[in-house]
Order: C-alpha cells, then sequence, then structure tokens
C-alpha cells in the first residue's frame, strides 16, 4: 500500500498531532481551563492555524470527543460486549476528569440544533443505543440478562446513567460512577442457565 505524501499527508500528521496534545492538555487541565490558544501553544501554531485544521472551535472540540472514542475502542479492544465496554470506559474516565468535563458541557450546548456539532451527538447516541439493544438481547439470549427488559430502554437508561454519574463526579459524587453503573447491570444480571 503507498503511502500519502505532500501537503495532504502533513495535514493529516498535524492534525493528529494536534488531537493528541488536545487529549492530553483537556485531561489534564479540563476544558474550560483549556484555551485554543494554548493548544496552539503545545503543537508550535498560532490560534488561527490551530483553527484553519478544523475550521471552527466547535469542530476541533468534535475531532477531540471523537479521538478519545477511537482511542477508548482501541484501549479496550478485549471487551468485545459493548455494555462491558461502557462500563470499562465509565471506570477509566474517572482519571481522566478533563476529558468528562468537557463531554459533558460540549454535549449540553451541541443539544441545540444549530450547533455545529449537533449531529454528531445525535449519531454517536444512535450508535450507541443500536449496540447495547443488541448487548441486551445477546445477554438475554444467554439467560444472564432478565427477559422482562426492553432492549432499546435499557439501552437508553444505561446510556443516560453513564452520561448522568460522570456529570455528578463532578460535584464530589460518594461512590464512583463505576460501582453505581455496575450495580444496576447487577440488578438486571439474572444467574447463568445451567448447561
Amino acid at each position: 500500500m503507498a503511502t500519502s505524501r505532500g501537503p495532504y499527508a502533513k495535514g493529516v500528521a498535524k492534525r493528529e498531532e494536534i488531537l493528541r496534545a488536545a487529549l492530553e492538555v483537556i485531561a489534564r487541565h479540563g476544558y474550560r481551563k483549556t484555551s485554543t490558544r494554548e493548544l496552539a501553544a503545545a503543537v508550535g501554531l498560532s490560534e488561527a492555524g490551530l483553527l484553519h485544521y478544523f475550521g471552527s472551535k466547535e469542530k476541533l472540540f468534535e475531532a477531540v470527543l471523537r479521538a478519545r472514542d477511537e482511542a477508548d475502542r482501541t484501549r479496550f479492544a478485549d471487551s468485545s460486549d459493548p455494555i462491558d465496554l461502557l462500563s470499562t470506559v465509565v471506570r477509566h474516565n474517572a482519571s481522566v476528569p478533563g476529558l468528562v468535563e468537557l463531554y459533558s458541557t460540549f454535549s449540553a450546548e451541541a443539544g441545540d440544533a444549530d450547533h455545529n456539532s449537533h449531529d454528531y451527538f445525535v449519531d454517536r447516541y444512535a450508535s450507541i443505543r443500536a449496540s447495547l439493544a443488541e448487548a441486551v438481547r445477546t445477554r438475554q439470549s444467554a439467560g444472564t440478562f432478565t427477559p422482562q427488559a426492553d432492549p432499546e430502554t435499557i439501552a437508553t437508561v444505561l446510556i443516560a446513567l453513564s452520561d448522568g454519574l460522570q456529570i455528578q463526579s463532578q460535584y464530589a459524587l460518594p461512590t464512583a460512577p463505576a460501582a453505581l453503573f455496575n450495580h444496576l447491570l447487577d440488578l438486571l444480571s439474572t444467574p447463568a442457565r445451567d448447561s
């Protein structure tokens, strides 16, 4: 396979460098305490130069969230069950509060249908809901999840619980979000069928 060369390849490489730096800086300092000027300086660009690679500040932060999602998929690739993956990500997110702050703030802002990243969140939630609902059906077929649970409803509740617990974690939640998330999963689970 031929590798890309020239300005396009350099642009892609610079964009990836920006996203890596943004993930690190935002995880460490948080969304509100990270300026585009600081991100630009971290990769040797002006603020205008930084935004050139993304088109707008909103698209930059959307790209950061997409990069975070991809990093989580790579980091937890051994977790083939979407419910287990979501539980693992909730646990991991306790170590990156700045990215949790970015996600919760940015997702609230993008609730406005005119926001540049509104469609990203619509698509993201639909995709996650579909994969979680399928995981619920798989667990129900295996007899390890309560058969009374409607898969689409449970998928929606799991996303709401995940997001809500992570928001609450920013307000001195006394119990770890992952422990509370897993508590609900335990309540929905049934003993495995005897073979």
